[in-house]
């Protein structure tokens, strides 16, 4: 929401639900868990983006049911309301999104006094100039970048260290949106206000600041607690699929999910925030039909799959799935029950387990990421949809 807005076009509604774009069946979980420390549920693509994202220690606990918020079925968490937008869900993007309440949550706390954008703090009088846009070519901005930070020239803000270090660990261009105001100091802490919400720097640790008490009244969210009765307690356990074969770190680990493939070295890792999960040897796309590079998310899954298509005379995939295109000179290829498959790109590159070969270490595959069948088990249920994927040379 821009700074002004009229926060009237943001009030949440139970009854909208029935008006807006629920989320696809793409693979995510059908358990529904409870959280008796807040009286809410979390079940679907929402439970499967809170525990890819951090779960209690990124987002926070639900502190609401669903409900429909600017026109996007939404949930809100201790530290952020996410909303499912369905315009993202054929990108290579997170579909979860941050609400964008930062300037709410800033009126609630005190620190957004009028819509000219000018902020009242330290008990005082005094303005502050941290809500005005900056001169892309001033010396602020110039300031900012030579610290190592970074400018963003959609709402005219910077982040510098250690926001940023914070920011970028944590997605926070998905999960906190950009950011709206300056950092400043407040109370003995350093604040700074992103779409989504605010960072406080406070004893050198940066976290969310949460989500307070007036800004949920302001969007018309309610809080009453169900119950819960008869629905399992959330616990990271019940979502493993299988022991971990290669243990290394704890499945409650802080931090976000995310998977990191070496093609040079033909190896995944599984992190949980800085923690090593698990690892393996893999196979990776042999030539001409190499594995993409880059950052992605898991987009879908399912628990098994017949894969098929059509080759040409280089070996190159020109056509996949069950409305592939043959032709003369095109080879084709049909691969039954591919298990525990997690696609992560536009071009139907997947993680997922492999039973006609055991040359993991070594390319193998049409560009998908081949694993262990005990790994690639245990992985379909450790990471959920949206898990980050990194994959590099």
């Amino acid at each position: 929401m821009a700074i002004g807005e009229s926060e009237a076009n943001l009030r949440a509604s139970v009854a909208g639900l029935d008006t807006v774009i629920w989320p696809a069946d793409l693979g995510q979980t059908d358990q529904q868990v409870f959280f008796s420390k807040t009286g809410h549920t979390l079940r679907g693509t929402f439970l499967d983006y809170w525990r890819a994202g951090g779960g209690q220690k990124g987002f926070g606990a639900p502190i609401s049911e669903p409900f429909a918020l600017n026109g996007y079925y939404s949930q809100a968490f201790e530290r952020v309301i996410l909303q499912y937008q369905p315009e993202f869900q054929w990108t290579e993007q997170p579909v979860l999104r941050a609400a964008s309440i930062g300037s709410v949550l800033a009126r609630a706390n005190g620190d957004l006094t009028n819509d000219a954008g000018l902020r009242r703090y330290g008990g005082g009088d005094r303005r502050s100039p941290v809500w005005t846009s900056l001169d892309p070519n001033g010396k602020a901005v110039a300031s900012a970048l030579d610290k190592g930070g970074q400018f963003y020239a959609d709402t005219g803000h910077t982040v510098v260290s250690p926001f940023l270090d914070w920011y970028k660990t944590n997605d926070g261009i998905y999960y906190f949106g950009l950011p709206i105001s300056q950092s400043f100091s407040k109370n003995g802490a350093t604040w700074q206000y992103f779409e989504g919400g605010a960072l406080r720097l406070m004893n050198g640790v940066v976290a969310p600041v949460p989500l307070v008490n007036g800004a949920l009244k302001r969007l018309g969210i309610d809080r009453t607690a169900i119950d819960g009765s008869g629905l399992p307690e959330y616990d990271e356990a019940m979502f493993m699929t299988m022991d971990e074969p290669n243990p290394i770190g704890s499945i409650y680990a802080p931090g976000r999910k995310w998977i990191e493939v070496s093609i040079g070295m033909q190896q995944m890792w599984a992190y949980q925030g800085s923690t090593v999960i698990t690892t393996s040897l893999v196979s990776t796309g042999l030539a001409p039909n190499l594995t993409s590079t880059g950052t992605y998310y898991i987009r879908s899954k399912t628990p098994k799959q017949t894969m098929k298509g059509f080759t040409d005379d280089t070996g190159e995939v020109v056509s996949t799935g069950d409305d592939a295109q043959g032709g003369d000179g095109l080879s084709a290829y049909d691969v039954p029950d591919v298990p525990d498959v997690m696609y992560f790109s536009l071009s139907g590159e997947a993680l997922h387990g492999t039973y006609w070969h055991n040359n993991f270490g070594n390319p193998m595959s049409h560009g998908c990421v081949n694993q262990p069948l005990d790994v690639a088990h245990f992985m379909y249920g450790w990471a959920p949809l949206g898990t980050m994927v990194w994959i590099h040379d």
